[in-house]
């Protein structure tokens, strides 16, 4: 259709997308994706930064709320635990990146996890269900590198 707009076809291929289409290789890759990047966040804990982040915060707690990493005392509401989190993984700038630059794992694998610990107890996900939700949001995150043109000249700029 002549109407179907880049942005209607990229929605329907990432809502179609999933478990079966996993293949081990992915599985597998992104696996060790979610370790390292786990490693690297819990190494971030740390840092300056990341305390200052995890302070301001503090501010935002509710009754809804998913773990801050190597904090088990402190939580916080999805939103504000992906944001912490996402901070303690870039903070030492040693989690994976693709060319040109973005770093997809510390931006998707805080907020997946923060929102599947906010699912009510009766209706947690599975490990494949969170295996499917953080490749889907690399699947969006290349993709959007890709349809960027700002992206495409990182390389010339830098």
């Amino acid at each position: 259709f002549p109407s179907q707009t880049v942005t209607g076809n990229f929605a329907k291929v990432i809502h179609g997308l999933n478990a079966n289409q996993l293949t081990d290789q992915v599985i597998q890759r992104s696996k060790q994706m979610i370790l390292d990047t786990l490693g690297v966040g819990l190494l971030g804990t740390s840092t300056e930064v990341c305390h200052k982040v995890a302070q301001y915060s503090k501010i935002y707690s509710s009754d809804l709320s998913s773990t801050i990493w190597g904090h088990l005392d402190f939580r916080l509401p999805p939103l504000y635990a992906a944001f912490v989190n996402g901070v303690a993984v870039h903070s030492m700038d040693f989690d994976d990146t693709w060319h040109p630059a973005t770093h997809p794992s510390g931006a998707v694998l805080p907020a997946v996890i923060a929102l599947s610990e906010a699912f009510p107890q009766k209706k947690k996900i599975s490990g494949l269900d969170l295996l499917l939700a953080f490749n889907v949001g690399i699947e969006v995150q290349g993709r959007l590198l890709h349809f960027s043109r700002e992206a495409r000249n990182i390389p010339r700029r830098y």
